[in-house]
């Protein structure tokens, strides 16, 4: 896996194709979609870690940006087109924060028109192209933090929100607009953080080379860990359940059940018993 600071201007996509060229791999995929406009942090799994993305996808997730007040688009960002305009220069930065903190914990979102969320098979955003929009359900998601400061100019607020996967920034924009008695766009997105990969050791992908990849079991390092002795190794290989307290499985798993040398073996999961069971084996069968 390799940690890639995403440009602005490329898609997710765009980041796939660049980095198989890079590696030579046919395949890749990565954990969680950034819109073309943002920019950050894109983990990127190669060859057979892609097969470990779905593990990653799930991880929290933080962001930085810029709210604009009074002016709402219809892609909920600063790339689409203008909808409605209001007059929120009353609005103070304690109205702000009042109205984020309404936005915090266990909500409920609709998911944008201009999205890759499917409904019937099709893209939400293939629809809104054809001037289309459909009703879409609430999804729950969960707003761990959402703290807004004072922004670059009049009727701007910065933000920096920590949310679980499947969260759109976007969507807590216009509903902050909306709870101040107006509307609202996103501007500047940026990834800071997924699990404990931060933009820190993130690289460009013009960057990218051997140096940046990532083990498996580095990449999984925000999992549970559980440690099988030459035995167990072999009930991994055959794709067995194993005795979660043989392999000292404590907490909730997933769990990334590595060797004596710390090699990712398998990704296994708890169940109603004393044993846990595998989801991916890694180890030679």
């Amino acid at each position: 896996m390799v940690v890639v600071d995403k440009e602005p201007g490329w898609t997710s996509h765009d980041v796939v194709a660049r980095v198989r060229r890079i590696f030579g791999q046919r395949r890749v995929g990565h954990a969680g979609t950034l819109d073309p406009d943002a920019t950050g942090v894109l983990l990127v799994g190669l060859g057979r870690a892609t097969r470990l993305l779905r593990f990653l996808s799930v991880l929290p997730k933080t962001y930085t940006a810029e709210v604009v007040l009074g002016v709402a688009t219809h892609t909920l960002d600063a790339s689409g087109e203008v909808v409605g305009t209001w007059d929120m220069g009353a609005v103070t930065l304690g109205d702000a924060r009042a109205a984020a903190a309404g936005l915090t914990g266990d909500i409920l979102q609709i998911p944008p028109m201009v999205s890759a969320v499917k409904m019937d098979g099709q893209p939400l955003y293939r629809l809104a192209r054809r001037g289309e929009e459909v009703p879409r359900a609430p999804r729950p998601v969960t707003v761990h933090r959402f703290e807004v400061s004072g922004g670059s100019g009049p009727g701007v607020l910065s933000i920096e929100v920590e949310c679980s996967s499947g969260t759109y920034v976007r969507v807590l924009a216009a509903d902050l607009g909306t709870a101040l008695g107006g509307g609202a766009h996103l501007r500047n997105l940026r990834r800071t953080r997924v699990g404990s990969f931060t933009e820190a050791e993130a690289r460009p992908v013009g960057l990218l080379d051997e140096t940046s990849v990532l083990t498996p079991a580095q990449a999984l390092r925000d999992l549970d860990r559980a440690t099988a002795d030459a035995e167990v190794v072999r009930l991994v290989g055959r794709g067995l359940p194993l005795d979660r307290v043989a392999v000292g499985a404590a907490g909730d798993g997933p769990f990334a059940v590595v060797d004596d040398r710390g090699r990712l073996l398998a990704v296994y999961e708890a169940t109603a018993t004393d044993r846990i069971r595998p989801l991916v084996v890694l180890a030679d069968r």
